[in-house]
């Protein structure tokens, strides 16, 4: 696995933390080059600024120019991971259309436009990788907005896979990670809650950032894996 990414461009659409930042050293421990793309190019830089082998490039992938430009500069590039999100949580009377629009055009139409502007630069064997999320899988209340987004990235990757093969799109599942976004709960309600999805789950434990990259790389190695949603959460949805 070491060397399975050797010669090759990763574009990893993301944040310079969390998820993003597990995928790009993943695919960095695998030999690959890799441009990390988002809002804050300046945060990208200095999280990377010791590789000389992670460039950093400015992406708004609810901006279609964006896009388009990225595509333009790099040219030539084997896998491209979007990680973005952007969460409309809450209970139904909670939730208004500027949360839910925003929701979904970071999540489902941005992979689609990121999509339709890189498609033509994939190299031979080169593939997408979206991110869907448990809540499409396991419907709990507070999430509808959550549930919606990733069920039609789910929806979404096959229908790319259908329409850009051999070109392959798929998408990872993560179930609960401890990224550090739970940290806002403080650390006894972080503890608690932890506790009891270690309890139900039947992995018995909390999922980490490299769980989910490793899913991520499989995703981009693996040649005959195409139109497929990776569920790596623990089987909390079994719950």
């Amino acid at each position: 696995m070491s060397s399975s990414l050797d010669g090759r461009t990763v574009v990893v659409i993301g944040r310079a933390s969390g998820l993003a930042h597990a995928v790009t050293l993943a695919a960095r421990a695998c030999g690959a080059r890799v441009v990390v793309a988002g809002r804050d190019k300046e945060a990208l830089g200095q999280a990377y600024e010791d590789d000389e082998h992670i460039t950093a490039e400015y992406v708004d992938v609810t901006d279609d120019d964006s896009i388009a430009a990225l595509a333009r500069r790099l040219g030539r590039v084997d896998h491209v991971v979007s990680t973005a999100s952007a969460r409309a949580r809450g209970r139904l009377g909670e939730l208004d259309r500027k949360a839910l629009r925003r929701s979904f055009d970071t999540k489902v139409i941005g992979p689609v436009m990121v999509a339709k502007h890189f498609a033509p630069h994939i190299a031979e064997g080169g593939s997408f990788v979206l991110f869907s999320g448990v809540a499409a899988f396991k419907p709990a209340i507070g999430y509808l907005g959550v549930a919606i987004t990733n069920g039609a990235v789910d929806f979404l990757t096959r229908s790319l896979a259908l329409e850009l093969g051999p070109i392959r799109v798929n998408a990872i599942s993560p179930g609960v990670i401890d990224t550090g976004i739970w940290d806002s709960m403080g650390e006894e309600g972080k503890n608690a809650y932890f506790t009891g999805l270690r309890t139900r789950n039947p992995a018995r434990r909390i999922g980490t950032p490299e769980d989910i990259a490793d899913a991520v790389v499989f995703a981009m190695t693996n040649p005959f894996l195409t139109g497929v949603t990776l569920r790596v959460d623990g089987g909390e949805p079994l719950t």
